[in-house]
């Protein structure tokens, strides 16, 4: 059970880092789309590889949690009751779910703000989903509440 709080105290910790990162990201991409005609800039490409890299490790230490350290997501499968208890079902299926394709997302937004020079609107857009996707997935009742 050690392991369980080591795993959880570094998700939770991540978690406050990864809020940053993402203010961040999104001050910058707004700069970036409105202030700069579009070019992007050193701090922006920086941002967003470490906003990507967090992402990652989240997800990683998450997935841990959730399939290695979890007794209560197998008792919730086990039980038949995971998608009926909205607790269990935005602890167990929509949080990971989400943050997974908010990875997924943040990984090509850092492919074409690496290989490009301009910022484009589908980059923006795809920025704008992420950072929808992570606000929606973020439990905010828990770590702040």
């Amino acid at each position: 059970m050690e392991f369980y709080k080591i795993f959880l105290n570094a998700h939770k910790g991540f978690g406050y880092l990864e809020l940053a990162l993402v203010a961040a990201f999104l001050v910058l991409l707004l700069a970036t789309m409105f202030g700069y005609s579009g070019k992007i800039s050193k701090p922006f490409r920086k941002v967003t590889l470490f906003t990507m890299i967090f992402f990652h490790v989240q997800f990683l230490v998450g997935v841990a949690l959730l399939f290695i350290f979890s007794p209560g997501f197998k008792a919730a499968l086990d039980a038949g009751t995971l998608m009926k208890d909205p607790y269990a079902r935005f602890q167990y299926v929509e949080h990971p779910f989400s943050m997974l394709i908010a990875a997924v997302i943040m990984t090509i937004i850092n492919k074409k703000v690496k290989s490009n020079d301009k910022l484009t609107i589908p980059v923006v857009s795809l920025g704008l989903v992420a950072v929808a996707l992570f606000v929606f997935a973020f439990p905010w009742a828990r770590v702040f509440g």
